[in-house]
């Protein structure tokens, strides 16, 4: 059951991955929002299998990426099934959308940015649990190490207030920004699915 959890949340996740690249480059913004709290849903279930599989010295290193899924995933569904919901439906005034409202640049979507940043944080320690013993292991362990670094820009840019809706060009410099961090993390699904694989 545990190999079967972690291979799907995997497959889900990829699926929810490029799905997201895809709504982005479509300018579905609700596509958006709601295919990226799959990757949320998906990601958790994704680190729980690999603490199952980690070596017990591993494991501290484990939970802690757990941990850091599970307050990502909080993050991030709070901020997008309100962007899917309330943001969607409702006549909001313009400051209850300045603080709501992902493309205004409030508090919604620093949130964003944190949560985004736990989960790098979240795939750091993750990568300490796995041990190289194949080259697929060695890209997965090496990417998912490299991914942590994210965490301090995704920690730092809100505070230094870079991005504001009256920004030039921010629409197209977020996209790209996001389709890098698919590109990114397409791979990484796959090396998961086939490192999840290999357990017994």
């Amino acid at each position: 059951m545990n190999k079967k959890i972690g291979i799907i949340s995997s497959i889900v996740n990829l699926c929810a991955v490029v799905g997201f690249a895809l709504c982005m480059l479509l300018g579905s913004n609700f596509g958006s929002y709601f295919i990226c709290m799959f990757i949320a849903f998906s990601f958790v279930p994704m680190i729980c299998t690999l603490v199952v599989y980690s070596e017990p010295e591993n494991k501290a290193a484990g939970y802690t990426a757990m941990i850091f899924a599970g307050i990502y995933a909080v993050l991030i569904l709070l901020v997008y099934f309100a962007q899917v919901t309330v943001i969607n439906l409702e006549s909001l005034n313009e400051q209850a959308l300045k603080i709501l409202d992902f493309q205004k640049f409030g508090l919604f979507f620093n949130y964003d940015l944190l949560g985004y940043g736990l989960m790098a944080l979240s795939t750091f320690f993750a990568g300490l649990t796995i041990e190289s013993e194949t080259k697929a292991d060695k890209w997965l362990k090496a990417l998912l190490l490299i991914h942590g670094v994210f965490f301090i820009s995704c920690l730092i840019m809100p505070m230094l207030g870079l991005f504001t809706e009256d920004m030039q060009g921010a629409d197209w410099i977020g996209v790209a920004v996001l389709e890098f961090w698919c590109i990114y993390f397409i791979p990484i699904d796959i090396l998961m699915i086939l490192h999840l694989k290999k357990k017994s």
